[in-house]
């Protein structure tokens, strides 16, 4: 008699098991392994989630066609379920993250972990937890400390990243020193074998490694870590409860650790103030209106980059602000903010007002009562024209949909500047208020990131090599630290501030939205949780994060598109 299986099939639609039988010519198959098999008249592939025990014998099944190889070891179906109810999310999406790209039919014998030579021992001691180091300090002696703490247990030591390419750095430099490791998709099997250490981007959280011996999570507050798709899940959390799960150590960095990051473990900090770049900040308020995108001391240190002894590169970042607009006065430069909440206005009509609706106004400046105000500019394309007039050089745009490497010493665009080059000698900031008045609870932090990601293209301030240079419109707390490197009163702020409004890890958030949104809502038995809606997006609040997943995990999902947004 074939033996019977539960399987969840790749149609995210249906999220559920349905039972089919095992031909005994698949014997060698197990949970985990993917399959193919007749679901509904079509040929779909699936994953082997568990053997059933004691199936009804009056029932007719189907049974499996085809074997499609390893899929993700037992071990972890926990962590993949877990995670579907996370972020609200059909199992199948995380079943295939966790997945080959192709069918994988055997698996190569994993190395033993073997010592660092005693020459490149580190030479000082991290403990697990929560790390706030300097932007520039080199995180590789942590990792081959955190190696060296964990080599003799079993398991992987998982290593994540921020960016592929950072990961394939890192990859090359932990193989000069003598260590196995596992890096991309096509090594699929090697961390499905269990190989001693793996490294990768955001989505190597859901690597198969069937154990975690520990985890080191470098810049573990970056967004890049967290999926903008649906399910929006995030790479640290998984990490974290995949070490929870496995017994075993994590270590995670941050240049201004996050309230829900110092959840994870002690915190330990590099006060090496002299690890952050040299900033110089622009007021343009108290600057000639008439000098153009970029202000004069921003020009000047352009210029002595590009025409030093040792030429070098020049970055000029502009971050846009959503969906919004920044409103300037032509007279004192003055930005238009609300006077409660403190947020940008935007025009309505004739009349200026905040997101929050708190004051419908006369478009005027509140400073001087001018009334010619002014939109900022916040184009990339007119900012590479204005750039490229200023500077008498070529201009190379780089945003996340550009290709190639960039092919002049001048580079204008987004954060995707980050990824694209490894180091120059000036960072300009054209509209740092773009990150200071964004609408985001994260805003601060960003603003201190990107200064930070900076920091590790023009160096360090010990260095004198390089310089970053913010333009701004106000006065904030941010540029303090900027100036000073000391991040310790943002951070209490932030912990003061998540607890005051109930936010991660005091509380959980979903936001709910798209055409299938109110269905989904209206079955939802949401009792104690908190709800508001605003232009198209519902808000979700709860005392905690069990008891938020518990009331997503009971909706339906209608015909509509949905997006499930969970912090």
């Amino acid at each position: 008699m074939p033996s019977v299986v539960r399987v969840v099939t790749e149609v995210v639609a249906v999220d559920r098991g349905f039972d089919y039988d095992l031909p005994d010519t698949m014997a060698h198959v197990g949970v985990g392994d993917r399959v193919r098999l007749n679901f509904n008249g079509r040929s779909v592939r699936g994953w082997i989630c568990e053997f059933v025990e004691a199936p009804d014998a009056a029932v007719t099944r189907k049974p499996v066609v085809k074997s499609l190889g390893f899929g993700p070891p037992p071990a972890i179906l926990p962590l993949l379920r877990w995670a579907a109810w996370r972020w609200a999310g059909p199992l199948a999406r995380f079943l295939t993250a966790a997945s080959p790209g192709t069918i994988v039919a055997t698996l190569p014998t994993s190395p033993l972990a073997a010592p660092l030579e005693d020459s490149l021992r580190p030479v000082t001691h991290y403990a697990p937890g929560v790390w706030q180091m300097t932007p520039t300090q080199d995180p590789l002696e942590l990792i081959l400390d955190a190696y060296e703490h964990t080599r003799e247990r079993a398991g992987s030591l998982l290593v994540l990243v921020p960016t592929d390419a950072w990961a394939q750095r890192l990859r090359g430099r932990l193989e000069q020193r003598g260590l196995a490791v596992a890096y991309g998709d096509d090594q699929w099997s090697r961390m499905r074998a269990g190989w001693p250490v793996i490294v990768g981007a955001r989505g190597v959280a859901f690597a198969p490694a069937p154990q975690l011996c520990g985890a080191v999570i470098i810049d573990a507050d970056d967004d890049a870590y967290r999926s903008e798709g649906s399910p929006t899940w995030d790479a640290t959390s998984v990490v974290v409860e995949r070490c929870r799960r496995d017994d075993a150590p994590v270590w995670a960095t941050s240049v201004l650790p996050s309230p829900s990051l110092l959840n994870v473990g002690a915190l330990s900090e590099q006060r090496d103030l002299d690890g952050w770049p040299r900033v110089e900040i622009v007021d343009r308020r108290s600057r000639d209106p008439h000098e153009g995108v970029l202000s004069l001391p921003a020009v000047l240190a352009a210029q002595r980059a590009l025409e030093g002894p040792e030429p070098l590169a020049v970055a000029i970042i502009l971050q846009r602000l959503g969906g919004g607009r920044l409103y300037m006065c032509k007279k004192c430069s003055e930005l238009a903010r609300c006077v409660i909440c403190g947020q940008p206005e935007r025009e309505e009509g004739e009349h200026l007002v905040c997101p929050e609706a708190h004051e419908l106004r006369e478009n005027f400046c509140r400073s001087c009562s001018a009334t010619n105000l002014k939109r900022v500019q916040s184009g990339v394309t007119t900012l590479v024209r204005d750039v490229a007039a200023q500077l008498g050089h070529d201009v190379t745009e780089v945003t996340a949909s550009s290709d190639g490497v960039p092919t002049s010493r001048v580079v204008v665009g987004t954060e995707a500047i980050f990824t694209r080059i490894r180091r120059c000698g000036v960072v300009i900031f054209v509209d740092y208020d773009q990150y200071l008045l964004a609408p985001r609870t994260e805003a601060r932090r960003q603003a201190i990131e990107a200064v930070a990601k900076a920091g590790r293209l023009v160096g360090a301030r010990r260095d004198a090599r390089g310089l970053v240079v913010v333009q701004t419109r106000r006065d904030d707390e941010v540029l303090q630290v900027l100036r000073s490197g000391d991040v310790t009163t943002l951070r209490t702020d932030d912990v003061d501030t998540a607890e005051a409004l109930g936010l991660p890890p005091f509380g959980a958030v979903a936001e709910v939205s798209g055409e299938g949104a109110e269905d989904f809502l209206a079955s939802l038995n949401t009792g104690s949780i908190r709800r508001s809606t605003k232009e198209g997006v519902t808000t979700l609040r709860a005392g905690s994060v069990d008891a938020l997943c518990d009331v997503l995990a009971h909706g339906v999902r209608g015909a509509g598109k949905l997006r499930v947004a969970v912090r």
